[in-house]
């Protein structure tokens, strides 16, 4: 298996996830208790019920707002803890039978599914503890032993849920990163593939702007990369396109951004780094390239790139605009000769104007 894009972790395809679901518990559990405020109105109990409206109205709010927020972790806590503790509470409410117990086993359910497996596991242990010994001190301990197997089946059916829980949010968790993996890699390179790269793009454009640091995108394009692939066929294209990508992660920061547009199209993001910090860099990219060629069994094959550089926000906005500027010097990079970088309105190759 390649190994992943370089750059930060995104979880774009689990948040998402997580997102719709809690937008949907939210209306759930919103209509639920705007069903139960009706039947207190009716009831002549007005202010409890005033309170389940509000309550009602808060979280059908939330179900819409939970797609803008930007500290999901915090609203997903924020719905979890009281309604585990007023699962606990039901144990103890006053007109509650012995049975009222089992509604804690949607503790470790909830827990799991919106938190993962270990936030999911240090919520659900103390309230589902608390639970069982405020339990045992509202009712006396068993005492026959029919008592006792009754104790016993409700005390083992929670902890095998929880166990179960465990099992299955773990192996979820492994199938899920496995999916996000692929679908964010480019499957012959190991490198960001063509939408996460737009993700990273537009991520590292948005930090940017907060932040008013540089960022620079550089497009590259391998030259002549179609004569590779007539004259050594397309296993030897592929080697190349692989050998390039190993040439270039050893060379990138931790920080930096590597995927493949398409083709022998690549994009690099430069994190924190205006064009003047850019361009030696990119032209070492440059050479290191062009001074290890390929080798395909005992030939080697010469390759080269060309570089488009494209800063924000001197030369755009947007991520389109800064995809169009890069394409352009590109471009221009390919009818001016190829192999060189381009990040103006000339063509400019570094080891040409150094002393």
């Amino acid at each position: 298996m390649p190994p992943p894009p370089r750059g930060p972790r995104q979880t774009g395809l689990e948040d998402s996830a997580r997102r719709s679901l809690m937008s949907l518990i939210f209306a759930a559990t919103g209509l639920t208790i705007g069903g139960f405020s009706i039947l207190q109105f009716l009831a002549d109990n007005a202010l409890f019920a005033s309170v389940e409206l509000l309550v009602c109205a808060a979280l059908l709010w939330a179900s819409r707002g939970i797609y803008k927020t930007h500290h999901l972790e915090l609203w997903i806590y924020l719905y979890l803890v009281p309604v585990c503790a007023f699962l606990v509470y039901i144990t103890l409410m006053p007109e509650a039978s012995s049975s009222a117990f089992v509604w804690t086993y949607l503790i470790p359910l909830l827990s799991y599914l919106l938190l993962g497996k270990q936030r999911g596991l240090r919520l659900a242990v103390p309230f589902l503890g608390t639970a069982l010994l405020l339990y045992y001190w509202r009712y006396p301990l068993p005492q026959t032993p029919h008592a006792m197997i009754d104790a016993g089946n409700a005390i083992l059916c929670g902890a095998l849920i929880l166990v179960f829980v465990h099992l299955y949010e773990t192996r979820r968790a492994v199938t899920f990163s496995q999916i996000e993996h692929q679908a964010q890699t480019d499957p012959l390179t190991g490198v960001a593939s063509r939408g996460h790269f737009k993700q990273e793009l537009l991520r590292a454009l948005q930090e940017a702007q907060r932040s008013d640091s540089p960022l620079v995108l550089v497009l590259m394009d391998i030259d002549h990369f179609k004569a590779v692939n007539d004259r050594w066929g397309h296993e030897a294209g592929d080697h190349a396109l692989r050998h390039i990508c190993d040439l270039l992660l050893e060379r990138l920061r931790v920080t930096d951004t590597l995927g493949r547009l398409g083709g022998e199209e690549f994009g690099l993001l430069l994190r924190s780094t205006d064009l003047d910090s850019a361009k030696p860099l990119v032209e070492a990219l440059r050479e290191l390239i062009s001074s290890h060629p390929l080798h395909y069994g005992e030939q080697p094959i010469a390759l080269s790139a060309t570089f488009g550089l494209a800063q924000w926000p001197q030369d755009g906005v947007t991520t389109d605009e800064l995809y169009r500027c890069a394409d352009a010097r590109l471009y221009a990079g390919k009818q001016q000769g190829r192999n060189c970088l381009v990040s103006g309105n000339l063509e400019m190759r570094i080891s040409d104007t150094l002393p």
